[in-house]
């Protein structure tokens, strides 16, 4: 067995590729349209994982993957807190959520520790965010930022 993705429904298919791509960062890796079905599924990958997704290929279906599932008419999916979450190593904690912020991503859980943030994508699914290795010295104006919201 081995890992290949997580859906996620998305109700605005460009807001969450605006989301997911320019401002997280992922990468489309393909995506297929079912007129028929009347859906579009994209698959993101993280930034280095190319190698992994394209070598996964040679033994199945391609991974690790993130599936944003557009259904062309309207669903209404609620808070979408059934799901959990998603989780993101990232190497800079600090600098991530500030880029985020700019950009417009509500931080629910600030990285107050240095090691660990939830911000909200625009379906409201909850991303985490760790810090690669050991967690980063407690900062401003982080360490006193109240949650938002939940996560």
């Amino acid at each position: 067995m081995r890992y290949l993705h997580t859906m996620l429904r998305v109700r605005d298919l460009e807001a969450a590729l605006d989301f997911y791509c320019n401002k997280l960062g992922l990468k489309e890796s393909f995506r297929r349209e079912d007129p028929k079905g009347r859906y579009t599924l994209v698959f993101l990958m993280a930034p280095g994982d190319e190698a992994a997704v394209e070598q996964s290929r040679g033994v199945g279906r391609p991974g690790p993957l993130i599936e944003l599932t557009y259904n062309w008419d309207t669903e209404d999916y609620g808070e979408a807190r059934h799901f959990g979450h998603l989780a993101f190593e990232v190497d800079d904690i600090y600098q991530t959520c500030e880029r985020l912020m700019k950009a417009g991503v509500t931080i629910n859980r600030p990285p107050r520790d240095g090691q660990m943030a939830f911000v909200r994508a625009p379906d409201r699914q909850s991303v985490e965010l760790l810090q690669k290795g050991d967690a980063l010295p407690p900062k401003e104006p982080w360490a006193s930022m109240p949650n938002s919201g939940h996560w």
